[in-house]
């Protein structure tokens, strides 16, 4: 870049089930599972997330799940915000449009860690991005498959400012 702008990027954590995963799962599933997690990225000043109605952004903290439950230093990036836009766009088009949501295989985690790695080179944290997985893995999980498959998470970040809200 140019003039050696630098931003810094940070990855939002919520837990969804707001403790109780920790609570229930040895119970239910056999194991121990800190939080069902959702993640954004926090770059330029606004939170970028993945859900059911597509990519969508909001001011830090501005979805209806509050401030987060804990948040990552990703480092920073020098790519510059047009840039990151263009990429977004591509992204929207291709590969995050809202009938590709899945939750167990292409969520608002698959996406915080492929713009991760796109703007720092680091993906998030694996304890999140391996939870699916390991919760399809036991008999529990097996069971309610069937409905997790329809489950869609939007958490909305539309707050009606210019720029703000979906791509």
């Amino acid at each position: 870049m140019a003039d050696g702008s630098s931003f810094n990027a940070k990855l939002y954590i919520y837990d969804l089930s707001k403790g109780l995963a920790r609570q229930l799962s040895p119970m239910m599933l056999g194991k121990q599972v800190e939080g069902i997690w959702h993640t954004s990225i926090v770059i330029y000043g606004e939170e970028f997330f993945f859900g059911g109605g597509g990519i969508m952004s909001c001011f830090p903290g501005g979805t209806i799940l509050g401030m987060p439950d804990s948040i990552v230093d990703l480092g920073n990036t020098e790519v510059p915000r047009d840039l990151f836009q263009e990429y977004l766009s591509s992204l929207r088009e291709s590969t995050y449009r809202p009938e590709k949501y899945h939750l167990f295989e292409h969520n608002c985690n698959t996406f915080s860690s492929e713009v991760a790695q796109f703007l720092t080179g680091t993906k998030i944290p694996s304890y999140i991005t391996d939870l699916p997985s390991e919760v399809l893995a036991t008999p529990f999980g097996q069971a309610l498959r069937p409905f997790l498959d329809s489950v869609t998470i939007t958490p909305s970040g539309d707050n009606g400012m210019n720029g703000y809200g979906q791509w």
